[in-house]
């Protein structure tokens, strides 16, 4: 074999490397997902009757390796049936692990109070039980109704008199997926219409699926009012359903896609920059002429108007500030959507939920979100509209 022929049969090798790591990596995930509570609610100091342990037992591991099965066919393949289940999934036993970590340190204590096995293991898997039943159904009812309104008042030194008082409505992270929500589609606009808007933005996640998958839950939004603009940015979801066909269908619902653009909206003699980039992940995806270009967005406006930006990530307010942007409103987050999952967001992002200064001049403002990923709940993490209203300053 030639130092050629040697190259390629090692190639495919060296290929299969960080595959093969994934892999582990997503095993080991599962199994401590799946684990921690089989142990606490199963195995531990219980000590169940050998038929509730060995059904109990198979219970876990049918669901355990049914679980990514579901969630390829799901989100590989575009089956519905299959991202409800495995979503549903997700979310319950994400709680369960939550809940059975912190009903393991609940067993110490009590182990040091003197409680002994089963009666203290017994003591737990109630208390784990009973918690994440009620988390998972209020969690749900969160998730499926319709946003409430949140308000907020942002001053912005630079705002003119004129556009003082402006209306600024926020929905963002729709997330219109498996689960039909057109009549809670419907149900937002209801309420957006009804905050008099001036200004509606929609920063993006629209949809998980393409705009023919879900075009019915989709299609409120033609019916949005505002008296200045209705504008939207691309989320890095749109980047796995479909971006540019998202952002021709927005524009064909009489929204502006603020595709690395702006537009200026003026009212009793003063103006405002409105100005929008892609998601950041949008370079990746391959998809031609989509990428973060804040100086695309900016070019020709006057420098001497306040900007306001929409852009998906937080994580993009390190383009906002060095471009002297005013207030950039973004999404993402979810607010954490299921506690604790807020920490691991927080890794990635700098910001969390709600508004935050980042120079001078620059603020950002982050929802929580008016829809939800996955895992049909939102515990701790309620979703919201956001009314903004703009304040000029002294």
């Amino acid at each position: 074999m030639s130092v050629e022929e040697a190259a390629v049969a090692a190639e495919p090798r060296r290929r299969r490397g960080p595959g093969s790591r994934f892999g582990l990596i997503m095993v080991a995930v599962l199994a401590l997902l799946f684990g921690v509570p089989w142990a606490t609610l199963v195995w531990s100091g219980n000590a169940w009757p050998t038929p509730v342990f060995i059904g109990g037992t198979v219970l876990f591991a049918l669901v355990a390796a049914g679980f990514p099965v579901l969630m390829f066919r799901g989100h590989g393949r575009h089956d519905d049936v299959s991202a409800r289940i495995a979503d549903t999934t997700l979310g319950v036993i994400w709680v369960l692990f939550v809940w059975s970590v912190l009903g393991q340190a609940l067993g110490l204590v009590l182990a040091l109070a003197g409680v002994a096995d089963p009666v203290r293991s017994r003591l737990v898997t109630v208390g784990v039980l009973i918690v994440s039943a009620a988390l998972l159904l209020w969690g749900y009812t969160e998730a499926m109704r319709v946003s409430r309104v949140r308000n907020v008042d942002v001053t912005i030194p630079r705002l003119g008199r004129g556009l003082d008082g402006l209306r600024v409505v926020l929905i963002t992270d729709t997330h219109y997926g498996p689960i039909d929500r057109s009549r809670w589609s419907r149900g937002v606009i209801e309420v957006v219409n009804s905050l008099r808007p001036d200004i509606v933005a929609h920063t993006g996640d629209i949809a998980d699926g393409e705009v023919p998958q879900r075009l019915s839950q989709a299609a409120p939004l033609g019916d949005v009012r505002a008296t200045m603009a209705r504008v939207y940015v691309t989320g890095n979801h749109e980047y796995m359903s479909g971006a540019q066909g998202w952002v021709e269908y927005m524009s064909s619902l009489g929204w502006d896609a603020l595709h690395n653009r702006h537009l200026v909206v003026s009212r009793d003699g003063d103006s405002l920059v409105v100005a929008g980039v892609d998601d950041r992940t949008a370079a990746g995806s391959g998809l031609p002429g989509h990428h973060m270009d804040h100086e695309a967005a900016l070019a020709g406006a006057d420098p001497d108007l306040p900007v306001l930006l929409l852009a998906h990530q937080p994580q993009q307010i390190t383009g906002a500030v060095a471009h002297g942007i005013d207030l950039q409103l973004s999404g993402h987050t979810h607010g954490g959507q299921m506690w604790p999952f807020h920490y691991l967001v927080r890794i990635d992002q700098p910001v969390l939920q709600g508004l935050s200064r980042h120079s001078d001049r620059t603020q950002l403002y982050t929802s929580r979100g008016t829809g939800f990923w996955g895992p049909p709940f939102r515990i701790f993490a309620p979703s919201e509209i956001t009314l903004l209203t703009l304040r000029a300053g002294a």
